[in-house]
């Protein structure tokens, strides 16, 4: 436990990327979070006449059928929060499986992960993330699952490199000498060691998969009736929010975007100087 409070306090308060990015990622989780309070309408309502410029009412106007843009733009927090924590988890349980039992057990299953690896690697991961979220069609958790299938690799890579240095320790030649089996030593042994440095690749990865979210809403491969800030930028391209004046209707969720996606990534790089001293030497 003093360990971990150690960690946290250098990553929180010592660490000034890691203090910016969690103040960022903490300030969208509460207004998600407070949504419901923090937002004047209910954001599928029609609250007042379309291409409304913003005003005392509407602080950043009105939609193209006269929906109220802040509060669509408040709710879209959840989705983005929602696929940026989801979808590398879910690709990192896999990969972290998968990279475990490849790098301890060796042999043809090492070859097989790695060999799948590599394939998902080498492929052109955004057209087939299109082509394949459009076939699935337009939905949240399809995003999210399509998201999860070219995400694995990295980690399954990344836990496997670990692995092979860590199988060789000294505390899991102990472990066999005591009679432990494979599947104890694997997920009892070894896996806490590799958790930190998972922990920090799903916070740096949050950022691709809230991106991506984002552009395959804007494409019109996302979910119609969330109300996420691709879809809102969608909305704000189809209904030509520039020529009517109402510049806020982009400029809010593009800014939204790049700020979580900033914070996400500071915790990230703070997490990973903890997990690994020599980052933050080379840095400096």
């Amino acid at each position: 436990m003093v360990s971990i409070l150690r960690d946290l306090r250098y990553i929180l308060i010592e660490n000034r990327m890691g203090l910016i990015g969690f103040a960022i990622i903490m300030f969208f989780t509460l207004i998600a979070i407070f949504a419901d309070i923090i937002a004047p309408y209910n954001p599928y309502e029609l609250v007042g006449p379309p291409y409304t410029p913003p005003n005392e009412r509407f602080i950043l106007g009105t939609n193209d059928i006269g929906q109220d843009i802040f509060s669509e733009f408040i709710y879209g927090s959840r989705i983005s929060l929602y696929v940026g924590f989801t979808a590398p988890i879910l690709s990192s349980i896999i990969g972290t499986i998968l990279g475990i039992i490849a790098g301890y057990l060796g042999g043809y299953i090492d070859e097989l992960v790695v060999g799948a690896v590599d394939v998902m690697l080498a492929l052109p991961s955004l057209p087939l993330i299109i082509i394949l979220a459009a076939y699935l069609g337009p939905s949240l958790n399809n995003i999210i699952l399509v998201l999860a299938i070219f995400g694995w690799p990295g980690f399954a890579r990344m836990v496997r490199s670990q692995v092979l240095s860590l199988r060789e320790r000294a505390y899991v030649e102990a472990a066999r000498a005591t009679g432990a089996g494979s599947f104890r030593i694997m997920f009892r042994h070894i896996l806490p060691h590799v958790v930190p440095l998972v922990i920090a690749n799903i916070v740096l990865s949050a950022t691709s998969a809230i991106l991506t979210e984002a552009g395959l809403s804007f494409l019109g491969l996302g979910d119609p009736i969330a109300k996420s800030w691709g879809q809102i930028l969608r909305r704000a391209q189809v209904g030509h929010a520039l020529h009517q004046g109402l510049w806020l209707w982009v400029f809010t969720p593009g800014l939204a975007i790049a700020l979580l996606g900033t914070g996400f990534t500071l915790l990230g790089v703070a997490i990973e100087e903890k997990v690994n001293p020599r980052l933050k030497h080379s840095r400096r």
